[in-house]
């Protein structure tokens, strides 16, 4: 009880900052990001576009990946109206292929661009069953494998980088605090619903998803201390957004419960403050493998803190990014 009466009325945690804080109020202590390029999947709308703009603003070289090239072209303008300075760079990326991945990574390289920070963002909530062109259920494959893949492809440029600037780089990947609804075995249930569509819940695969992000984090976080490398991973909570309610109302019952429900709910740069925290806040130099929710580090479910299952994971996804023809992924019959 009473940490959702903190919640609500937005009292600050051990940073400073609370569920009311924005984006740019937090990174106001972040300085002159003018050295920083940064890469920041899912800008084009949403919590992803108020990152971008936020980092914009401080300075930031931004490099705007999307499916599609009209929507990144106008976020990027949507930007520039704002910062006329702002240096924005917009490329083709469609994160449920893994071809489309490696294009993009490829295409990057070739600008012999720095890279100071990846923000994982891009996310979607898949209603109906579908499959990628690569054979993984469609949920997963954009909200996790491809961001896996782009983050595997990306951290060399992340350590050369931060070798040649002295600045630490940043990796952020934008969980959910649904991660926490997920239980059981995360690859048997990848299986069951890549096989079969009549095990597919929406709910239930968005928080497999969430939750395969929680565990790359912890499991990177390790491989990076391993490497003795400058770059750190964290992962976030941004909150459930504010936004408009399209079902129809009737009745002072449903009214009430509308009423109530909006007062948990967080405007966009209420919800992109705890990305933009972790991405360019200097209190969390050296802060790697966390996950944080309303700019304060906070717990994760038993299952995201299971080591065991973050290495687990990490093992059956190199399987399915390889381009081994003998490494073949079979999810039910998974031994790792």
């Amino acid at each position: 009880m009473l940490e959702t009466v903190k919640y609500l009325i937005g009292s600050a945690g051990a940073s400073g900052y609370g569920s009311k804080s924005t984006a740019e109020q937090v990174t106001e202590s972040g300085g002159d990001l003018s050295s920083i390029t940064a890469i920041i999947t899912g800008a084009t709308s949403g919590i992803g576009a108020e990152t971008a703009l936020v980092l914009a603003k401080r300075g930031a070289r931004l490099v705007l990946p999307a499916r599609s090239l009209k929507a990144a072209e106008e976020a990027k303008a949507r930007i520039v109206s704002e910062c006329p300075e702002s240096e924005i760079l917009v490329m083709s990326l469609d994160l449920s292929s893994l071809t489309s991945v490696r294009n993009f990574v490829s295409e990057f390289e070739s600008l012999d661009l720095p890279l100071s920070l990846l923000i994982n963002n891009a996310g979607k909530f898949t209603h109906e069953h579908a499959i990628c062109e690569d054979g993984v259920e469609m949920t997963f494959a954009t909200n996790y494998l491809g961001h896996f893949l782009l983050t595997k492809l990306l951290l060399n440029r992340l350590m050369e980088t931060a070798k040649k600037t002295g600045v630490q780089g940043r990796i952020v990947n934008v969980s959910s605090s649904i991660h926490g609804w997920f239980s059981g075995d995360l690859i048997r249930y990848l299986g069951l619903i890549t096989r079969d569509k009549s095990h597919y819940d929406a709910t239930r695969a968005y928080a497999l998803s969430k939750l395969a992000n929680v565990l790359h984090t912890k499991e990177l976080a390790w491989r990076l201390k391993q490497m003795e490398a400058n770059v750190t991973v964290n992962c976030v909570h941004p909150g459930i957004v504010r936004t408009r309610l399209t079902r129809e109302r009737e009745g002072f019952v449903t009214d009430l419960v509308f009423f109530l429900a909006s007062k948990l709910l967080k405007t966009i740069p209420q919800a992109a403050a705890t990305t933009c925290y972790v991405a360019t806040h200097p209190r969390l130099l050296n802060v790697s493998g966390k996950y944080f929710a309303d700019c304060n580090e906070a717990a994760t479910s038993k299952l995201g803190s299971n080591l065991s299952e973050a290495a687990r994971l990490w093992s059956a996804s190199e399987i399915m990014v390889s381009r081994d023809p003998k490494a073949v992924f079979n999810p039910l019959n998974a031994l790792f």
